[in-house]
């Protein structure tokens, strides 16, 4: 897909080998009571609840604390009150940058993530100054090594893709939102079973980011997911497959 940024590969592959287990749980926790919140209880009848408790399980969340945040959302359990929006930004070179946010002070939260951005090197913008740049995507990705390459993308297109990426080493299915689900299951059944699984941002256009540039949003985008209130960030640039392959 000409507009996926390399971030969400560099992402995935820290994601793998991230000790933060701790940090993952608070997210996750926090993703399942703000869906129960919202949709109810019923993960049947509730599809973004649905896809939170299947990613706390893919990370190993224990039961009971999944069953503990749906409870707190739904309120039969006294829990925090969060909020969730969004910040967008720029980065080195003018990259586009959008933070997703739950949390239980906005007012804190403001000023902690307005202090990320200045101190390396971004800048926050207008809200809708960024956003227009990023559609909402179902994202599936499978170790190309541990695939029939062709079935995959066969069985996938067949069953509704938007699109696939061949992406260092991997495979990328890109669904529509709605059929997230419905294709993932496809692929599952046919014994094909992803390395991660998610509704993510992705953008429209990428910017090319080289030498110093590269290490500055880094840098940037590590000190805003290290932030306890981040969700989930999202940016648009790319990088060489040489700089790729200096950071592995």
């Amino acid at each position: 897909m000409s507009g996926h940024s390399k971030w969400s590969t560099i992402k995935h592959k820290k994601g793998a080998t991230d000790a933060k287990r701790g940090k993952i749980f608070t997210r996750l926790n926090k993703e399942i009571t703000i869906a129960a919140r919202i949709g109810g209880g019923d993960p049947d009848a509730n599809p973004r609840l649905r896809t939170a408790i299947a990613s706390a399980k893919s990370q190993n969340m224990p039961k009971d604390n999944i069953d503990r945040a749906i409870k707190k959302g739904t309120g039969t359990l006294e829990g925090m009150s969060y909020e969730e929006f969004q910040y967008e930004g720029y980065g080195p070179n003018g990259m586009a940058v959008l933070v997703e946010i739950m949390t239980d002070n906005k007012n804190r939260t403001a000023s902690e993530i307005r202090f990320i951005f200045s101190k390396s090197g971004g800048n926050l913008g207008e809200n809708g100054c960024v956003a227009w740049m990023f559609d909402k995507k179902g994202l599936i990705i499978f170790n190309k090594s541990d695939v029939d390459e062709e079935k995959i993308m066969e069985i996938a297109l067949d069953a509704g893709a938007e699109d696939i990426d061949d992406e260092a080493g991997e495979i990328e299915i890109i669904t529509a939102p709605s059929d997230f689900e419905n294709i993932k299951k496809v692929l599952e059944d046919a014994g094909f079973k992803p390395v991660n699984a998610e509704i993510t941002m992705i953008p429209q256009t990428t910017v090319q980011l080289t030498g110093h540039q590269v290490g500055q949003a880094l840098r940037l985008m590590d000190a805003l997911e290290d932030n306890d209130d981040v969700q989930n960030v999202y940016a648009n640039f790319d990088i060489s497959d040489e700089d790729m392959e200096a950071l592995n």
